[in-house]
């Protein structure tokens, strides 16, 4: 295929187009916390929950059912980057995607038309100001796309328990007391929070 084909994307391919593997797992991970089949396990981990994520209309995406099949027991972001499981689900996720134009050979880096579809959906989804009326795709469509600025606001409760996002320090304090130190950005990402929607 050309890079000018057009192949609607999922959340999570946007994401991995933009950030790479850890986004797109990250982007599962939210997923699965907003179906209710995640919780946070110890601070900077997610655990699954005994339901079964619910499939309705819109089932989860492989990459988010091989997550879940690796929480045998809390793990982080990062570790469940790293797992075989996950990153054969992956794997499989850049093949469609490097056929359509959007990974290049053989490093599998997004492509200039990669880049360009990732601007125009920026474009055409801003970042929302609050999460109130917004759908779960919306939801993680915005984490997709701007990641840890979507997360404290989408899901500011889950992102920090997390360890998805920084904690805010004042004064030498942490805004929370009892909250994980390090996390976001570009260290320890992993996944959690209260119950889907608690945020």
């Amino acid at each position: 295929m050309e890079d000018g084909v057009r192949i609607p994307l999922a959340p999570h391919e946007v994401a991995l187009l933009r950030g790479g593997p850890r986004a797109a797992v990250t982007v599962a991970v939210v997923d699965l916390y907003l179906r209710g089949a995640v919780e946070p396990g110890p601070p900077g981990t997610v655990r699954a929950l005994p339901s079964q994520p619910g499939t309705g209309a819109n089932p989860p995406s492989p990459l988010a059912e091989a997550v879940r099949g690796c929480l045998d027991e809390p793990m982080g972001v990062r570790r469940l980057t790293r797992h075989a499981d996950v990153r054969l689900a992956v794997a499989l996720m850049r093949i469609p995607l490097a056929e359509a134009g959007l990974l290049r050979y053989p490093l599998l880096g997004p492509t200039r038309g990669a880049r360009g579809r990732v601007r125009e959906l920026r474009e055409r989804h801003p970042l929302p100001a609050g999460r109130h009326g917004l759908t779960a795709e919306e939801r993680l469509l915005a984490v997709a796309l701007y990641d840890t600025a979507a997360l404290r606001v989408l899901l500011p409760r889950f992102a920090l328990r997390a360890g998805l996002v920084e904690r805010v320090e004042v004064d030498g304090k942490g805004l929370l007391g009892h909250s994980p130190r390090g996390g976001g950005g570009g260290s320890l990402y992993s996944c959690g929070s209260g119950g889907a929607g608690s945020d």
